[in-house]
């Protein structure tokens, strides 16, 4: 499809129900005026990721999934799983990485490959510091050293499971 819009997303995985509403209604306000020609690449991870990649594919654009190990599925929480399978099922293109466990280094091989050939990230960010390689904070970075535009959608009352 000629004129695609490429996004990438990156994000938290606890985000609290209510913040999940907000950043569904978010992503649904930046994408709409793209659709449908739109393809979203995505880990499929909880949280921001799944978010995404429903929302891509509700407003008929396409998504392509990046798996990052063998056994990144039984690592994500058991609620999860089904999402993630549904998605997968309906990508377009799936790259696996050649790791069998996902790991910190893991997480940042599939960043990477997350951000080739995109024109936009989508960061579902609160703005703090990454707790760890592969983290969001660490994705915007690397997003914007390559001059990626990068998009952050935290809207305003959102929150993560276990904020004060």
């Amino acid at each position: 499809m000629s004129g695609e819009l490429r996004v990438a997303v990156t994000g938290h995985r606890d985000l609290t129900p209510a913040t999940a509403e907000l950043v569904g209604s978010a992503i649904r306000e930046a994408l709409a005026p793209h659709a449908p020609a739109i393809v979203g690449v995505s880990c499929l991870a909880s949280g921001a990721d799944q978010i995404f990649a429903d929302t891509v594919l509700d407003l008929g654009g396409e998504l392509e999934a990046i798996v990052p190990a063998r056994h990144y599925r039984p690592a994500l929480p058991a609620g999860d799983r089904i999402a993630f399978d549904r998605l997968l099922l309906r990508a377009r293109l799936v790259r696996r990485l050649p790791y069998d466990a996902p790991t910190p280094a893991t997480y940042k091989a599939a960043n990477d490959t997350l951000l080739d050939d995109v024109d936009v990230l989508f960061a579902v960010w609160d703005g703090q510091p990454a707790r760890g390689q592969g983290g969001t904070a660490e994705v915007v970075g690397d997003a914007r050293r390559r001059s990626i535009e990068v998009r952050v959608l935290w809207p305003s009352g959102a929150a993560r499971s276990g904020d004060p």
